[in-house]
C-alpha cells in the first residue's frame, strides 16, 4: 500500500489550537513514555554505592538540584528550543541532522548522487542551496567536500549516534519493566524478591516484543492516557510528599546545592552522576519522532506537561527521603518508598503500563532508524513489513524485533539490578546527545548560516555539560557500561562494513560500464531475437550501461522487445513528493526501445507494492514518449553520456497525463471522447492494456506507434533481471581490505535479504545472473 499521501507533517501556522492540542495529547503517549519513567530508577541509580544518604540532607538536596537543573538546561533549553529548530523538512534525529548537513556541504554518503536530485523540491526548501552568509561558513563548507577524511569522520559520528539508539533501544526496556516491577520488593523479603523479579520482567519483555509484528495501531490510542495518568499519578504523590513531610524542599533547587554536594561528596559525586543523568532518558526522543508531530505539539507538551509532573516527582521523592533516613538497605530507596501505601499496588499497575508504553516506543524507534539507514546504505537489506495503511511510519522488522528481545532478556538476566542497567543506559543516553551537539555546532553555521561564535557557545556550553556526565558514565565501564559500547561498536562495524562493500561495488559498476558505441554497433535488434515484454535491469547506476547488460547479449539467444535500465535509489531527503518521483529517459536511438528509470525515495519514504510500482513505472515511461514530442512543460535535467532525464509522477498525480488500465474486456473498436482518446492493441490477448491519452496537445504517429509497442510488451509480462554479485577484493589488496570485503561484506550479504525482498518483486518474474566484482 503506497502511503505517500498521508500527512507527515503539521504546519505549525496553520494549525488551528484544536489540532495543536490533539497532536501534543497523542505526542505524550508517543514521545514522552520514556521519559516519564525515568523517576522509577533515578534516585535508586544514584545512591547505587557512589554516595549514601545521610543525616545532614546534603546528598539528596544535591542530586535533587542536579536533577532539577539537567532537566532544565537538556531537554527544556537545549531540545525545546535549539536542536527541535533543526528539522530536515519536518524530520527529526541523527541521521536527519547528517542529511541535512550532506546537502548544504554536499558530503553525502550516497554514491549515485545527481545534480537533478537538488531541483527536488524538498532538497531546496528553507534555502539549502544558497551560500552561506559568512567568510568562515564557506571556507568550513569547502574544507568538508574537499577532503574525503573529514566526511568519513561526519558519517562515522553519524553512525555512532545511531548505534547508541540502537544499544538504547536495547536497555530502556530493559531497565523501564525491570525498575517497574521492582515495586513487588516492598511486598516481600530481599531473598524472595530476586526470584520474582527477573522472571516477571522477563515475561512482560517478551509478551512486549511477541506484540510488535501487530503494529501500535490497535492500541495505540490507550499509549496517552496510559502516560496522562502515570504522569498525574507522580505529579500527586509529590506533592502529597511536599506538603506532608518537607515543604521546604523547593530551597534545594538552588545551584548552591550542587556545589555543597560535590564538595562534600567530591569522586563519589562526581561518578554518582551517571545515575543523575538518566532523569533525562528519552529526551532525544522529543527530537527524532518530531516527523509524526509538529514543533509546537512536541513543545507545549513537554513545557506544560511532562516538565511540571517530573519536577514535582523528584522534589517529591526528595522530600520523603529528607525525612525518612532510617533506610534498611540501599535497595528500598527507590521510587515505591516514597508512594503512600495504601495506593502502592494501583501505582505499581500503571508503572508497568507506563514502562511497557515508553519502551514500546524505543522500539519503533529503533525499526525506524534501521530502515533510515538501509535506505541512505549503511546497514543490510532487512524485510520491513507496514503494520498500518493509515499511519505513516510504523513499521515491523522481524530480523531486528527477536535481536532486540533476546539481548534485552541477556541484559535483564545478566545484571538482575538496577544499577548495571542504570550504568549502562545512562552512556548510551549520553553519548547520543553529545553527537547531536557536535552536529548542532555545524548546522548552526552552514545551514543556519550564524555567526561561528555562537556555535562555539553552543558546544561549550552544552558539551560541557554532558561532557561531564559523559565522563561519569565512562568510569563505569566495568559496572555496566561495557554493554552500550560492545553493542555500538558491533552495530558500527556492521555498519561501516556494508557501506563500504556497496560504495566499492558501485566504483566498480562505474569503471566497467559499456560504452555508447558498443551499443550502437549491435544495430536496433542487439544482435539477437527481440521477443514481446518488458525486460527491467535493475541497477545501481544513473547513467550509462551497465556491465552486466552486455552480459546478457551476448550469453543469451534472445531479449525482451523493450528493455528498461531500472534504478531504485534513495536521495538525502526525507520524502519525494509523487510527482517527481521518476527520472525518465533514453539509452541509445529510439528505435532500440532502450530506456533508462530511476525511482527516487526519501529516507522516510515508504515503497510501493510491486503492482502499483509496475502501473507507475510503465505509465511514467508512456508519459515519458508522449512529452518527449509535444514538449510538455516538464525539467530536463542534461547528465553524462548526453542522456535527457524527464521529471514524470506517479499515475495517481498525474492526472493529466496518460492513465493505463488492465481488464479482461475484449476490445475490438477504438473509442474516443471530446477529452480523451484511447489506445489499444490489435490483438486479443487475454489481459487487456489500455493508454488512456489526452487528446491535447496532439502526439505524432511515431510516438503513437511506440506506444502501442510499449502497451503490447506490458501485455505479454514484465522480467525483473537483477545481477547477484559475487565481490571480492582484487589481488594486491591490503589484508584489511580482503578481510573487510571477503569475509565481511560476503558475510553480510550470504545471510541479509537479497535485493528482490527490498524491490518487492515477485519472485516467479525473476531472473538472476551470478557476476563476480573484484574491487
Amino acid at each position: 500500500m503506497d502511503l505517500e499521501g498521508v500527512v507527515r507533517s503539521h504546519p505549525i501556522k496553520k494549525d488551528s489550537w484544536k489540532t495543536l492540542l490533539t497532536l501534543a495529547y497523542q505526542s505524550l503517549g508517543v514521545v514522552y513514555g520514556d521519559l516519564s519513567t525515568s523517576p522509577l530508577y533515578v534516585y535508586k541509580s544514584t545512591f547505587a554505592e557512589d554516595i549514601h544518604h545521610s543525616e545532614t540532607n546534603e546528598e539528596i538536596y544535591g542530586v535533587l538540584s542536579f536533577v532539577f537543573w539537567t532537566l532544565t538546561l537538556i531537554p527544556l533549553v537545549k531540545y525545546v528550543f535549539i536542536v527541535l529548530r533543526a528539522d530536515d523538512n519536518g524530520e527529526g534525529g541523527t541521521f536527519a541532522l547528517y542529511s541535512l548537513l550532506s546537502r548544504h556541504a554536499r558530503v553525502s554518503s550516497l554514491p549515485n548522487c545527481q545534480l537533478a536530485d537538488e531541483e527536488l523540491s524538498e532538497y531546496t526548501k528553507d534555502g539549502v542551496v544558497s551560500a552561506s552568509n559568512s567568510a568562515f561558513g564557506s571556507s568550513l563548507k569547502s574544507t568538508l567536500e574537499k577532503h574525503r577524511v573529514l566526511q568519513k569522520v561526519l558519517l562515522i559520528l553519524a553512525l555512532i549516534g545511531t548505534c547508541m539508539v540502537i544499544g538504547d533501544g536495547v536497555l530502556t526496556p530493559a531497565i523501564s519493566v525491570f525498575s517497574a516491577v521492582s515495586g513487588l520488593e516492598l511486598s516481600m523479603s530481599k531473598e524472595q524478591h530476586r526470584y520474582v523479579e527477573v522472571p516477571v520482567a522477563c515475561v512482560i519483555l517478551i509478551f512486549l516484543f511477541a506484540l510488535q509484528h501487530y503494529g501500535t495501531h490497535r492500541v495505540g490510542f490507550l499509549f496517552a492516557p496510559v502516560v496522562i495518568t502515570w504522569l498525574f499519578c507522580i505529579s500527586s504523590i509529590g506533592v502529597y510528599n511536599i506538603f506532608r513531610w518537607n515543604p521546604q524542599v523547593y530551597q534545594a533547587l538552588s545551584p548552591y546545592y550542587m556545589y555543597k554536594f560535590l564538595k562534600k561528596t567530591q569522586k563519589g559525586g562526581w561518578m554518582s552522576l551517571g545515575g543523575i543523568l538518566l532523569c533525562m532518558t528519552g529526551s532525544e526522543a522529543m527530537f527524532a519522532d518530531l516527523g509524526h508531530f509538529s514543533q509546537l505539539s512536541i513543545k507545549i507538551a513537554f513545557t506544560f506537561v511532562v516538565y511540571p509532573s517530573l519536577i514535582l516527582a523528584y522534589m517529591g521523592q526528595a522530600a520523603y527521603l529528607s525525612e525518612h533516613h532510617a533506610i534498611q538497605s540501599d535497595y528500598r530507596i527507590g521510587f515505591y518508598e516514597s508512594v503512600p501505601e495504601k495506593i502502592r499496588w494501583p501505582v505499581l499497575a500503571i508503572a508497568i503500563l507506563a514502562a511497557v508504553v515508553g519502551s514500546q516506543a524505543i522500539i519503533t524507534g529503533t525499526f525506524s532508524i534501521i530502515k533510515q539507514c538501509s535506505s541512505l546504505g549503511c546497514f543490510p537489506r532487512v524485510k520491513i513489513i507496514h503494520t498500518s495503511s493509515k499511519i505513516h511510519g510504523q513499521i515491523y522488522i522481524p530480523e531486528i524485533n527477536w535481536t532486540l528481545m533476546l539481548l534485552c532478556l541477556a541484559v535483564t538476566i545478566g545484571f538482575r539490578d538496577t544499577k548495571s542497567m542504570g550504568n549502562a543506559s545512562g552512556l548510551a543516553v549520553i553519548t547520543v546527545m553529545l553527537v547531536t551537539t557536535c552536529l548542532m555546532s555545524l548546522v548552526i553555521v552552514l545551514c543556519w548560516h550564524k555567526s561561528i561564535f555562537l556555535a562555539i557557545c553552543f558546544i561549550l556550553f552544552f558539551g560541557s555539560i554532558e561532557a561531564l556526565y559523559f565522563s561519569a558514565s565512562l568510569i563505569k565501564f566495568r559496572e555496566g557500561a561495557w554493554v552500550p559500547i560492545a553493542l555500538s561498536f558491533i552495530f558500527l562495524v556492521v555498519m561501516y562494513v556494508w557501506h563500504y562493500g556497496t560504495f566499492k561495488k558501485y566504483e566498480f559498476d562505474v569503471q566497467n560500464k559499456v560504452s555508447i558505441n558498443w551499443l550502437l554497433s549491435l544495430g536496433p535488434t542487439l544482435g539477437i531475437v527481440r521477443v514481446r515484454g518488458i525486460g527491467l535491469i535493475h541497477t545501481e547506476l544513473v547513467s550509462g550501461i551497465p556491465a552486466i547488460f552486455s552480459h546478457f547479449v551476448t550469453n543469451l539467444p534472445a531479449f525482451h522487445q523493450v528493455v528498461v535500465f531500472l534504478c531504485i535509489k534513495s536521495v538525502p531527503v526525507p520524502h519525494v513528493r509523487p510527482e517527481e518521483r521518476f527520472l525518465v529517459g533514453r539509452v541509445g536511438p529510439k528505435e532500440y526501445r532502450l530506456y533508462r528509470c530511476i525511482a527516487r525515495y526519501g529516507y522516510r519514504d515508504v515503497h510501493k507494492d510491486d503492482i502499483e510500482f509496475e502501473r507507475d513505472l510503465v505509465c511514467s515511461i508512456a508519459e515519458f514518449i508522449r512529452s518527449e514530442r509535444s514538449e510538455c512543460d516538464v525539467s530536463l535535467e542534461k547528465l553524462e553520456d548526453d542522456e535527457k532525464m524527464t521529471v514524470v509522477g506517479t499515475s495517481s498525480t498525474n492526472l493529466d497525463g496518460i492513465r493505463m488500465s488492465v481488464d479482461d474486456a475484449d476490445f475490438s473498436e477504438m473509442a474516443s471522447t471530446s477529452e480523451l482518446q484511447e489506445i489499444r492493441p490489435t490483438e486479443k490477448p487475454k489481459k487487456r492494456v489500455r493508454f488512456v491519452v489526452p487528446e491535447s496537445p496532439q502526439i505524432d504517429r511515431e510516438a503513437v506507434e511506440e506506444l502501442q509497442e510499449l502497451m503490447e510488451a506490458r501485455e505479454a509480462g514484465m522480467a525483473f533481471i537483477l545481477g547477484h554479485s559475487y565481490v571480492k577484493a582484487k589481488r594486491g589488496s591490503s589484508l584489511m581490505k580482503k578481510l573487510v570485503i571477503n569475509v565481511g561484506y560476503d558475510f553480510l550479504r550470504r545471510n541479509f535479504r537479497g535485493p528482490t525482498y527490498a524491490l518487492s518483486i515477485p519472485h516467479a518474474s525473476t531472473l538472476e545472473v551470478g557476476m563476480v566484482y573484484h574491487v
